[in-house]
């Protein structure tokens, strides 16, 4: 009877160890979004110059192998010619200076649906009182999973 017993309670060990898996289907997401300005509509692209009182729309494509969760714009001074590890071509910069009243804009966006594929669109308006000079435009884009993706672009604001 003791036997029977040992057998049972092995069985039952060996059926629960079994039936466990690390692999519970879902398959996972290994690849990070991607995010490009490299397109026709795709704004602003290297070394464009804005003029301070007009009205901009930044675009910028992002793509998802599963889904899309949000996106930000950045732009920000770059008086003391920092660089961003992802930052292709590099523009002539002016001389370093101090900030005074630089342009400082930041916004992010929740995506509500999970897109594969969307375009980013940004409508800033430079204002007349900022430093003008030398700025980076900054995108970025995360999935659903954490996975994201940041490209930088050097503009310059101009009179």
């Amino acid at each position: 009877m003791k036997l029977k017993i040992k057998y049972f309670v092995l069985l039952l060990c060996a059926i629960s160890i079994l039936s466990c898996s690390s692999d519970d289907g879902i398959e996972k997401d290994e690849e990070k979004p991607t995010i490009t300005i490299n397109y026709e509509d795709g704004f602003p692209q290297a070394c464009t110059e804005l003029v301070k009182g007009e009205t901009y729309t930044f675009k910028a494509l992002v793509t998802d192998n599963q889904a899309l969760a949000s996106y930000s714009l950045d732009v920000h001074h770059n008086f003391d010619h920092h660089t961003h590890d992802d930052q292709g071509e590099e523009c002539e910069l002016e001389e370093k200076k101090e900030a005074v009243n630089p342009l400082i804009y930041m916004e992010n966006v929740s995506l509500e649906e999970a897109y594969t594929t969307y375009e980013i669109t940004f409508t800033v308006e430079i204002p007349t009182d900022i430093d003008a000079g030398d700025y980076h435009c900054s995108y970025s884009v995360t999935d659903e999973t954490g996975w994201q993706a940041r490209t930088s672009i050097d503009i310059k604001i101009i009179e």
